[in-house]
């Protein structure tokens, strides 16, 4: 046999000739074979089915007839014909047949008997027949009187006496009509069979008349579509039809399928098989069988077990899924085999058909068809094997094998009726769904995918995992039979991983003990063997052992594999391979033949390879060998598949493999071989091997899905080129995911193969992938993995047993998770021995496993042993109460626990490192504790040192229960707090904890409420330390009396912090006479009442409310005369339903003479429309005032400010309906104001008249910084007005107007005149605004910039509008965005530019953010004929743009920054580029030019002397990009070169670097996003070192790696003045990062820093912060892997730092290590700390550095861990940041109750703009209260502020 004969496909079988001669008779002494079957007769078959057998003679009478009597000599008479059954002499007077029965001649008692049982239970039926041929007889009246049985052998005597015709006609109708038992029927046929008469009526009948007209309740026979008519036959006869068939099948597949083992060394060793899918409930005895209760996904199974006879008829569909090579049909082969051989007796037919061949078939089939036709066809009587096998569906197999390469139709759902036909998919979607062969058994085979929709839901799916270990030394064992050869493999085996990792591939097995065979046999004794280390070089080394090696024949076989993979054909026929190739693949086993039979009588040979990765590999051979294929054909073919796409697929494709087997191809060690094959020498070769492994190295540098990386850790694996493993590992992502597909072995094999070239460590998380059971064992050694996660409920015990052979391995493991994978305890007992030998674990997690109680205990004991663990996650475990209180035990008196928290689902202990120390939290929540468990709960907790906080909220202690732990509490040491909320405490439970109160000193915050259930003390750490206690005794029963006794008895209670008296009743005049005795506490200085909702709160933060109360002018007085004995700074918030006029101004009146009053808020309050002048007036009233903010007539906030705060108010008065008559008012009323910074009047109804009216009066009240009207419907006309009005307003620095459906119109003013910026958006001008625009615009000389965008400019407008432009002097910026500017060109564009009236200084042009910016200069500045035929000579002005170029140098000729972002210059002939290197050539002045992205290009223009010039993320060819360099090469001026987001080949590459030669004064140099291969980053490097003036570089995003850096680490301190530096996301590691991090250092006048997104750690962050540069302003390191030791170095480095203005260490794992500054950074603005880790702990650190932060504009906490003790820090720092802008909290875990607070601290004058709260943990019904209360929280998905503005 050859080397591939382990796979050898039958094809579709149909080896049995059509047997023509159906008349053939059965032996009459053959046994029927079932037994005494109870089974249905052939009557009730043929109704229910619809169809019968062909009819032939009967046989002669069974053998139990033959007995010598009377009876038997009877009817053996009449079986020869003898005697007439019809003559007179024998029929026989009813009478006598009621008196003597056995005149039937019925042969026994039995027999007569069981005829006259049948048909006294089928009466109706009965007597339906005696009336149709008896119609003249009438027995009702004899019959009456008499028994069931008695009337039937009466009605059978009548049938008998009408003579033998009519007996037989009879007895054949019930035979065909009613279930007629076997040995009933067989008799009865024999003895009454043998007359004529019958087939004669019915033949009569047909011919005579229609259908239709047949006697009634006579049935017609069935006619085969194959036979003439003939009598039906017997059931014997059937039985023995189906028995010599069913023989015939176990023969053909003896025959085809020998003993079911693939090659001469008839080895078979079973697969991993594991269920993937439990579906119906099972009785096998065996607990690994599919749907047993107690078996879950994931178990394992025998071959023997994978069909479960008692299963429903709906559920028998089985599908087998594995990967190419896992044994799939080899195991459908095998059951074949089994069955053959008599070991699957439950089966009595088993039919296998491939895909592959069923697809060949192009015409429709019916069922008897597929199975006779292209199968084994009966010898004689197909219609009666087939009625055999419907009415024995449950006992039949079908096997599908290749289900993947099905063809379906187009819909997969449709099915066939049951005499139907369609095709060969459609008949198995029928035989799946039951519609056809219902009952049968259904298996298929399929590579994972998408699966067809035809599978019923409940089908088992099984996971075909090919080899583990014991089972590869099981097979070698079986291969190698001698016992030296044995030996000297297993060595090779153990020795070798990489052979190791192969042999799991059970085709793959075969192919290396066949190598191995070989080597050994043809190698020296003694002598080593080289095996090959991959796949690809397995199959070369397979096709070496030809000898001499056959080039052309495998070229030759090579171009068919391609073509078949092209095209979707596996099998192949004559026409299609050459007959050399045929002779040749025949020979040697790669092809296999067989025959195909598409229609009945048509037969074919077809041809197939081997196995469909032989076909594959010999693709790719044909693709590096074969001189016609170029390199774009040899790129199409090296991709990678997603195993994601897959599921989106019907169909698999073909080339699963041919990417490997290419990059296997590329490996050195190939070369000779290759060069052999393709008669070429090994140059050429190589070639073709470096283009294979260039592409690899740009998909390893993209961002790839999980299933991506595996194809693409494959293909690496395979090449065997260090430095390609090592780029494909570093740029692999920190934290790699895989999820929902299958991997095996031999996929963490290649993962962990690349992985070991990797310098820095990784996460990797398994979730929902199906998984080999054995496949951990390919992670023993890594060391790279520091966090691992499996997430799957397929890994059990034998998952975690192979687990824990590696971790023990893994030095670097910090994080193991292995959740929801229902492990029991043989798995933990594995996991249990194997992690105490990994010390360093810092978090373990296997929650979701449903662990019991000794598994929980054992696990815990581990504790001690694990002194880096930092959490213990055992969530959803099962376990007692006694458990419970070992693991409370555990807590108390391990050293290394912090924190044990146990819920109804939740088991996690939280640990410290054994050289830190921590106090305990016990948090035992609904526990289901009760009183009795108190005491030993107690006792417990006693035994430890001191506890942090004890929480048993929502268990059951009740009264009694919560006593004890009070009284107790003192003896805990509780330094936090005792939570005993929840636990059915009543009032007089109330007075227990009171009294226990009493002796706990170190009490310092009580809180009882009966309504919230709550009940929580608080306590000090030393008694000391107490400075008040908080005493809430809200949702209780006061009322008046008991507040006014309680606020007596308020100087007795010591030096409380807050008294909480909410919902108990208490009327607002009690609430006045509380303000007067509190006043005398030096403690109250927060008074909050509300009597909507009952609350009152009083404590020390000086603040009063009063909400929901009825507010008159007698009540505010008497309110405001209380509070005027409050000392210290004072706020004071009221609400009620509506706050008259009068009111108002009383409470205005009030102002002046509360000095201590800081903050004045009028919430949900009705106010007038008279109010904003009101408010307006207080401004001059009460200089204290701040600010003044009035929304919608509702909310009124005034702030106030202290001695040393800063003049200046702010007004604003928005939704509040103010229109053109109530401008000049308002004016009046804040003219009055000496220093008016901010007017805020949007969401009124001024529109253009009070626009006119309000910018009329602006000289009245000079606004110093800003003036926002949107939302004030407001008209281009008021658009051109302000315009007008800009030449008098010397003081408007920036205004924004968008007249589209945002609304904005604001004017940002300054103090002093200033040069003007303005935007217009979607104003829609008119051809005849224009003119009045350009009037106005050269009036205004202040402006120096406008934006029109979406204003409805044409081309032909924006000519015109920049020709009517006119200044005396200066320069106007104007940026154009229009939707047109996108498709006119570049051409026409700069046509427009040359129309300007003043000299062009700047072109920027974007095609796809259509853009066009213009910069000009008044007044044109003239050149003389000198200078311009000077430049002229350099030009080539002999093109179709001649005339646009001379234009262009009149109008460009001080052009010094030209900019095209993403425009297409590969039109014809490069007509563009040769119209810019014309261009480039005459501009002498030209300072910068730039090609990048458009994220990279600067908001606005400067008038500063030298402007940049760009082209970004722009289409040019080589040769455009050719000429462009050629005209900046004359650009000796050029100073900044900008070439980012270009996807340049490298040849272009090469042509952009030698643009840099001789650019010595270059300032700025931006290459980010391109992709520098080959020796493009050398000539960079050297071109670098020769730029002196370098002050910003920026190449983030190209791949240096470690080497790169280390290059630029040797020249930067050869940069005397760089600025900026900008090396993000380079697959920079330590090793390089080092390096660089001390060059930096080096660089002392660096301001900006952005090295994120590089694998720095620790150490390179450690080093950098020992000698930061002290200007520096900018420092990003996000995602650099920095820890907490790192970070904290880096904040006391930075802590001081007087220019830092933006810091960004998010995607770091920060923790506890965030950085904490003591002394600030003046001009913070932006601090970028998301997803970091950081939780409630750093909370207040945090806000304190937040506090020392006084520029802070941005605080970005995003993705973290904070809770509302985080927000409550916030909120209390955000009153106090006036800068601050913007907050992002998003992906938190914040409550409703921390936004609330939040929105509390907006109220108190914060500036904020937006606090980003979306993905907390408030519901979407409270975030749209809370946000309809605070705008400013923005709990959408959406950041829709920040896209405003």
């Amino acid at each position: 046999m050859g080397p591939m004969s382990h796979i050898l496909p039958p094809g579709l079988l149909g080896l049995a000739g059509q047997v023509t001669g159906v008349g053939t008779r059965l032996r009459s002494s053959g046994t029927l074979g079932i037994g005494n079957d109870k089974g249905k007769g052939l009557g009730a078959a043929v109704r229910e089915v619809g169809l019968i057998s062909s009819f032939y003679p009967p046989t002669s009478a069974p053998e139990h007839f033959r007995d010598g009597g009377k009876d038997s000599e009877e009817h053996r008479n009449r079986a020869d014909g003898k005697l007439k059954p019809s003559s007179p002499a024998n029929l026989v007077p009813a009478e006598q047949l009621l008196m003597d029965p056995d005149s039937l001649h019925l042969g026994s008692e039995n027999l007569r008997g069981w005829l006259v049982r049948l048909l006294s239970t089928n009466q109706e039926w009965l007597r339906a027949k005696v009336k149709f041929f008896l119609p003249d007889v009438d027995l009702a009246s004899s019959s009456e009187a008499l028994d069931p049985e008695q009337r039937v052998i009466l009605q059978l005597g009548e049938l008998y006496t009408q003579g033998m015709a009519t007996w037989q006609s009879f007895i054949h109708c019930m035979c065909m009509e009613l279930e007629v038992p076997l040995d009933l029927e067989v008799p009865l046929l024999s003895t009454w069979g043998q007359d004529d008469e019958l087939p004669r009526l019915l033949e009569t009948g047909e011919k005579n008349q229609p259908g239709s007209q047949l006697h009634h309740g006579l049935k017609r026979p069935y006619q085969s579509c194959e036979s003439s008519p003939h009598w039906k036959h017997s059931r014997k006869q059937r039985l023995e039809l189906a028995e010599s068939y069913l023989q015939l099948l176990r023969t053909s597949a003896l025959k085809h399928y020998g003993d079911g083992l693939p090659g001469s060394g008839k080895i078979y060793v079973p697969p991993v098989l594991q269920w993937s899918r439990a579906t119906v409930p099972l009785h096998a005895p065996k607990g690994a069988i599919m749907g047993d209760p107690k078996t879950e996904d994931g178990s394992d199974v025998s071959i023997q077990d994978l069909f479960n006879f008692k299963t429903p008829k709906s559920s028998r569909v089985t599908v087998l899924l594995g990967k190419a090579g896992m044994g799939k049909t080899t195991l459908a082969r095998q059951l074949c085999h089994k069955w053959a051989d008599g070991h699957l007796d439950h089966f009595r037919a088993l039919f296998l058909f491939e895909f592959r061949q069923l697809n060949l078939i192009p015409h429709f089939l019916t069922l008897p068809q597929l199975l006779f036709d292209l199968y084994v066809r009966p010898e004689s009587g197909p219609d009666a094997v087939f009625h055999f096998l419907e009415e024995n569906a449950s006992q039949v197999l079908l096997i599908f094998d290749g289900l993947d390469e099905a063809l379906q139709p187009c819909s997969s759902q449709e099915t066939v009726e049951p005499n139907g036909s369609g095709p060969a998919f459609t008949l198995f979607s029928s035989l799946c769904r039951g519609t056809l062969l219902p009952g049968c058994w259904v298996m298929a085979t399929s590579r994972p995918g998408k699966l067809p929709a035809c599978l019923p839901t409940e089908a088992a799916m099984v996971h075909m995992w090919g080899f583990d270990l014991l089972r590869v030394k099981q097979y070698m064992n079986h291969y190698f039979s001698d016992q030296p050869s044995q030996e000297v493999a297993l060595t090779e085996l153990l020795a070798n991983g990489r052979l190791r990792s192969m042999c799991m591939v059970p085709a793959l097995c075969q192919v290396a003990c066949l190598c191995l065979h070989h080597l050994h046999s043809t190698s020296l004794r003694g002598q080593s063997v080289a095996f090959a280390p991959t796949v690809t070089q397995l199959y070369v080394q397979m096709l070496l052992t030809l000898s001499p090696l056959p080039a052309v024949s495998l070229v030759g076989l090579g171009k068919v594999a391609l073509s078949g993979l092209e095209t979707g054909k596996v099998i192949f026929y004559d026409r299609d391979i050459p007959p050399p190739m045929m002779v040749f693949g025949a020979t040697h086993s790669l092809l296999t033949s067989f025959s195909i039979h598409t229609s009945p009588g048509h037969q074919e040979t077809g041809y197939a390879f081997a196995h469909l990765s032989l076909q594959e590999f010999f693709a790719a051979l044909y693709l590096m060998t074969s001189p016609t294929v170029d390199k774009g054909t040899l790129a199409r073919h090296v991709v990678l598949n997603s195993r994601w796409v897959l599921r989106t697929k019907v169909r698999l494709g073909l080339a699963e493999y041919l990417s490997t087997f290419l990059a296997g191809l590329a490996s050195h060690t190939c070369r000779p071989f290759l060069s052999q094959v393709a008669q070429q020498d090994e140059t050429w070769v190589g070639t073709r091997q470096a283009a294979v492994v260039q592409l690899l190295r740009k998909f390893a540098i993209r961002k790839l899905t999980g299933p991506k990386v595996v194809e693409l850790c494959h293909c690496v694996a395979e090449t065997q080129e260090p430095e390609l493993a090592s780029l494909t590992a570093q740029s692999l992502p920190y934290q790699l995911l895989f999820h929902n597909f299958p991997l095996t072995y031999t996929d963490l094999a290649a993962l962990v193969s690349v992985l070991e070239h990797r310098a820095t460590p990784i996460h990797l998380e398994f979730e929902g992938c199906p998984l080999e059971p054995h496949s951990p064992e390919a992670l023993a050694g890594c060391g790279q993995v520091e966090t691992l996660s499996f997430k799957s409920r397929k890994c059990r015990d034998t998952f975690a047993e192979a687990l824990s052979r590696s971790l023990p391995t893994m030095g670097n493991l910090k994080k193991l998770g292995l959740a929801g994978s229902k492990i029991t305890a043989r798995g933990i007992s594995h996991l249990v021995q194997a992690v105490p030998l990994c010390p360093q674990l810092e978090q373990i997690s296997l929650q979701d496993n449903q662990l019991k109680d000794q598994e929980v205990l054992s696990i815990v004991e581990l504790l001690p042993s694990l002194p880096q663990l930092q959490k213990l996650d055992l969530s959803h475990s099962n376990f007692s109460m006694s458990t419970l209180f070992c693991l409370v035990k555990v807590a108390v008196t391990c050293p290394t626990v912090r924190t044990l928290r146990v819920t109804e689902t939740d088991l996690v202990f939280f640990l410290s490192r054994s050289t830190e120390t921590a106090a305990d939290r016990q948090r035992l929540q609904r526990c289901q504790l009760r009183v009795h468990h108190v005491e030993v709960l107690v006792g417990l907790l006693q035994e430890g040192p001191w506890l942090e906080e004890v929480d048993l909220s929502g268990n059951q202690l009740e009264d009694e229960g919560c006593r004890l732990m009070v009284e107790a509490a003192s003896h805990l040491h509780i330094t936090g707090k005792l939570d005993l909320s929840d636990n059915e405490l009543s009032v007089d439970g109330v007075s227990y904890v009171l009294r226990a109160v009493s002796t706990c000193r170190s009490l310092v915050g009580l809180h009882i409420s009966l309504l919230q259930k709550t009940v929580v003390l608080t306590f000090a750490q030393e008694a000391e330390e107490q400075e008040g206690t908080q005493e809430s005794f809200s949702g209780n029963a006061l009322r008046e009396e008991g507040a006014v006794l309680l606020a007596q008895l308020l100087p007795g209670l010591g030096p409380l912090q807050s008294l909480n008296l909410s919902e108990n009743g208490v009327p607002l005049d009690t609430v006045f006479h509380l303000t007067q005795c509190l006043s005398t506490l030096q403690w109250v200085c927060h008074l909050e009442v509300s009597f909507e909702s009952q609350h009152i709160l009083l404590r020390g933060d000086k603040r009063g409310s009063l909400k929901k109360c009825q507010l008159g002018p007698p009540s505010l007085t008497l309110l405001f005369t209380a509070l005027e004995e409050w000392q210290g700074p004072l706020g004071v918030e009221l609400s009620c339903k509506a706050l008259s006029d009068q009111s108002l101004e009383t409470l205005l009146h009030c102002l002046p003479r509360l000095p201590q009053l800081r903050l004045l808020q009028l919430s949900q309050t009705g106010l007038s429309l008279k109010s904003p002048f009101l408010l307006a007036n207080v401004v001059s009233q009460c200089p204290r005032v701040r600010k003044v903010d009035l929304r919608s007539l509702h909310d009124a906030t005034l702030h106030f400010r202290s001695s040393e705060e800063q003049e200046g108010v702010c007004c604003g008065f928005t939704g509040c309906s103010l229109s053109q008559e109530h401008v000049e008012p308002l004016c009046r009323a804040l003219s009055k104001c000496d220093d008016l910074r901010q007017l805020d009047l949007t969401d009124n109804q001024l529109g253009d008249d009070g626009l006119r009216c309000l910018l009329g009066h602006l000289s009245q009240m000079p606004i110093s910084e800003l003036l926002d009207l949107s939302h004030n419907s407001i008209s281009q006309e008021g658009v051109l007005h302000l315009l007008g009005t800009l030449p008098s307003c010397l003081r408007a620095q920036e205004a924004s107007v968008n007249l589209g459906s945002t609304q904005i119109f604001w004017v940002r003013f300054s103090k002093q005149e200033a040069e003007m910026t303005l935007r217009l958006s979607e104003c829609s001008f008119r051809p005849e605004h224009i003119s009045r625009l350009a009037s106005s615009l050269s009036q205004a000389l202040q402006l120096t910039e406008l934006t029109l965008t979406r204003c409805c400019l044409d081309l032909e407008q924006l000519t015109i509008l920049l020709s009517l432009l006119r200044r005396p002097s200066g320069f106007l910026g104007l940026r154009v965005e229009e939707p047109w500017v996108g498709g006119a060109g570049v051409p026409a564009l700069l046509e427009v530019c040359a129309q300007a009236s003043g000299s062009v200084t700047v072109i920027s042009i974007s095609e796809t953010q259509q853009q066009l910016c213009v910069q000009l200069r008044f007044p044109r500045q003239e050149e003389n004929p000198e200078a311009v035929a000077l430049r002229s000579a350099h030009c080539d002005l002999v093109t179709h743009h001649s005339l646009l170029v001379r234009q262009l140098m009149e109008t460009c000729a001080q052009l010094q920054q030209l900019s095209l972002s993403q425009v297409n210059l590969c039109d014809a002939s490069d007509a563009t580029s040769l119209l810019l290197q014309s261009l480039l050539l005459s501009l002498c002045e030209l300072k910068t030019f730039r090609s990048q992205g458009s994220e990279t290009q600067d908001s606005g223009f400067t008038c500063c002397p030298f402007i940049p010039t760009r082209l970004t993320s722009s289409c040019v060819s080589t040769q455009g990009l050719t000429h462009l360099a050629s005209g900046l090469g004359h650009c000796h001026h050029l100073e900044e070169l900008d070439f980012s987001n270009n996807q340049f080949g490298e040849q272009a590459a090469e042509v952009l670097m030698g643009a840099l030669k001789g650019k010595c004064r270059l300032k700025t140099l931006r290459l980010s996003h391109l992709p520098l291969g080959g020796s493009t980053p050398a000539m960079l490097t050297r071109g670098l070192s020769h730029m002196s003036l370098l002050q910003h570089l920026c190449l983030s995003h190209i791949q240096i790696g470690d080497a790169g850096a280390q290059h630029l680490a040797a020249i930067l301190p050869g940069l005397p003045r760089l600025r900026k530096i900008d090396l993000s996301a380079n697959g920079i590691s330590l090793a390089g990062g080092l390096q660089l991090a001390e060059s930096l250092t080096l660089c002392g006048d660096l301001e900006e820093i952005r090295l994120g997104c590089n694998a720095l750690g620790d150490p390179t962050t450690l080093t950098l912060a020992q000698g930061l540069p002290q200007h520096l302003r900018v420092l990003h390191l996000q995602s650099s892997r920095l820890g907490p030791e790192g970070a904290l170095s880096l904040g006391r480095a930075l802590d001081g730092c007087p220019h830092m203005e933006d810091i960004s260490l998010a995607e770091n794992k920060l923790a506890n290590g965030v950085p904490r500054f003591c002394k600030g950074l003046p001009l913070l603005r932006r601090l970028d700390l998301g997803s970091c880790e950081i939780d409630n702990q750093t909370a207040k650190e945090l806000a304190a550095s937040f506090m020392l932060c006084p520029a802070l504009e941005e605080i970005l906490l995003s993705w973290n861990l904070l809770g509302d003790e985080a927000a409550a820090e916030l909120a209390q720092v955000l009153p106090r940041m006036g800068r601050l802008r913007r907050v992002d909290l998003e992906k938190n875990r914040i409550t409703a109750a921390g936004a609330w607070l939040l929105a509390k601290g907006l109220a108190q004058g914060s500036g904020v703009h937006v606090i980003r709260l979306w993905n907390n943990l408030v519901p979407p019904a409270m975030a749209q209260h809370l946000q309809s209360q605070e705008p400013r929280l923005d709990f959408t998905f959406f950041d829709n502020r920040t896209q405003a503005t």
